[in-house]
């Protein structure tokens, strides 16, 4: 079963180092977000991204979605950054947007099946966000095989995928509510799910710098 890690009040060094390894060596790691666990693998180790790809099964694999911890691990992902972009970054990260980008070409085919997108976002969680600026960009799928719900305690994914994944870092219960609203910003600019940031919102912040929400 997987090891679950407590996150103290006051993160020590060695719980990083200890989580730091394991990411480095291809693990994969069950960590709370704003809404609830993610799977998360070291985006830029391909051995990580098919085990995240692997547990989350399913017949029809969907592009994984990666979560950064500041504006300067987005560049290794994509092959542009389209103008749009810059204002809805602004004014929503961290947060609960998902962006769809121009992908890099040399990424591994898990993330984006084919594509040519990638998902990314910076999360809101603060102990999630201190762990990506210290191990790097990891994916974000929810943690449950595909079809199921996703968990929001720790327990939840030692029971249901305690097997399959190395480290559980336990955050406390993640409040639920909708998953995150994403965004297409390679071509049309258009809501692929309405999630916690309203279309209106998001067409106020485009409007503002003179770009267009398609219906």
């Amino acid at each position: 079963m997987a090891k679950i890690l407590q996150v103290p009040v006051n993160p020590c060094p060695s719980l990083l180092e200890e989580i730091t390894h394991c990411v480095a060596h291809g693990g994969v790691l069950a960590v709370a977000t704003e809404s609830f666990y993610a799977l998360a693998g070291s985006a830029t180790h391909s051995e990580a991204v098919s085990r995240v790809a692997r547990i989350k099964g399913g017949p029809n694999p969907k592009p994984i979605l990666i979560l950064i911890g500041d504006l300067s691990q987005l560049a290794h992902f994509i092959s542009s950054l389209p103008p749009p972009a810059i204002p809805l970054f602004d004014r929503f990260w961290p947060g609960p947007l998902t962006a769809v980008l121009p992908a890099h070409p040399g990424l591994s085919p898990d993330l984006t099946v084919g594509t040519g997108t990638i998902g990314v976002r910076q999360p809101g969680s603060t102990t999630l966000l201190s762990l990506l600026r210290g191990v790097g960009p990891l994916t974000g799928t929810s943690a449950n095989r595909s079809g199921a719900p996703p968990p929001q305690t720790a327990l939840e994914v030692q029971e249901t995928l305690g097997d399959e994944v190395d480290l559980i870092i336990d955050d406390g219960p993640t409040p639920g509510g909708k998953p995150s609203t994403v965004l297409n910003l390679f071509g049309e600019i258009r809501i692929i799910r309405e999630g916690p940031i309203s279309k209106e919102e998001i067409r106020t912040a485009l409007s503002s710098k003179g770009f267009t929400l398609v219906d």
